[in-house]
């Protein structure tokens, strides 16, 4: 088979390293799959041509495992909690081999510890050895986000005034890499997601707020679509819905919708608005 037709997943957990191999599939292409270890949905076994298991921290076992197959391109996806990153004797429980720890003590020795940071210095070691990470989206533009109305219900003025205040407010936290996402009601930020996560800070704001209010998210201004696209799916709409949400504000073009036709049937289902914004709604 030709290498043109040979492409490597380094998958994390949830869903979308599944929607991302089916696209690679539809598209004719031998996937080899490389999945963080305890952390992958096991539906993907079943999907891609080639499974290995990996340690998180072994980017040297990672290059290893693609490389024997064949592999110089590779797509990575699927959420990895970073406060893991930060657990008392990490070095013990991740095993980091040395490309690991030229990642962390090299690449980033002058550096701040940020995602976007990190994971382009795991770009670099992975090109250093002999391997290309490719834009995440590239087989799955039919699950991307579109603008405007995604659902049945509609936002109306008030809430679009929601969407464009809280548009500005998740450019200046993604401007500085600290999330994707805030909560917003009324013209007020209710919350900000950081290292804990999307989950977390609905969570938040569910205490907080109580009903009516709206999650704003987006990509970080000059996103690097390799890594790190927002995702919304049908786990964000129930909890938006079971926490007094009303509207999902996404970016269009640059936002999976994993599940997308499951996801917008829930949120009309909940009476959820899901709505698509574009680049000039900032």
């Amino acid at each position: 088979m030709s290498e043109t037709k040979l492409i490597g997943l380094i998958a994390g957990a949830d869903r979308l390293p599944v929607i991302v191999a089916k696209g690679m599939k539809a598209n004719g292409f031998r996937v080899i799959c490389v999945g963080l270890e305890n952390n992958v949905n096991p539906e993907l076994r079943e999907i891609v041509d080639v499974y290995e298991s990996i340690r998180l921290a072994a980017f040297g076992g990672w290059i290893r495992k693609l490389r024997k197959h064949g592999v110089s391109r590779t797509v990575m996806v699927g959420k990895v909690e970073k406060r893991r990153v930060y657990t008392p004797f990490r070095l013990v429980q991740f095993l980091p081999d040395w490309r690991a720890l030229r990642i962390w003590y090299w690449r980033l020795r002058n550096m701040d510890k940020r995602g976007d940071s990190l994971l382009r210095a795991v770009a670099d070691e992975l090109a250093s050895g002999g391997i290309t990470l490719e834009n995440s989206t590239m087989f799955n533009q039919d699950d991307l986000a579109v603008p405007g109305n995604m659902t049945k219900r509609s936002p109306g003025s008030s809430m679009l005034g929601d969407i464009e205040f809280g548009v500005m407010i998740a450019r200046l936290i993604g401007h500085a890499d600290i999330g994707q996402a805030v909560t917003v009601k009324e013209k007020e930020t209710i919350a900000v997601e950081a290292i804990d996560g999307t989950a977390r800070m609905l969570e938040r704001t569910g205490e907080l707020c109580g009903k009516g209010w709206t999650l704003i998210k987006v990509s970080k201004p000059e996103q690097d679509m390799r890594f790190d696209v927002p995702c919304i799916g049908v786990e964000t709409v129930r909890s938006v819905a079971s926490l007094g949400g009303v509207c999902i504000a996404v970016e269009a073009g640059k936002t999976f919708l994993i599940d997308k036709e499951a996801t917008l049937a829930l949120a009309d289902e909940k009476g959820v608005i899901i709505y698509g914004i574009t680049a000039g709604t900032d």
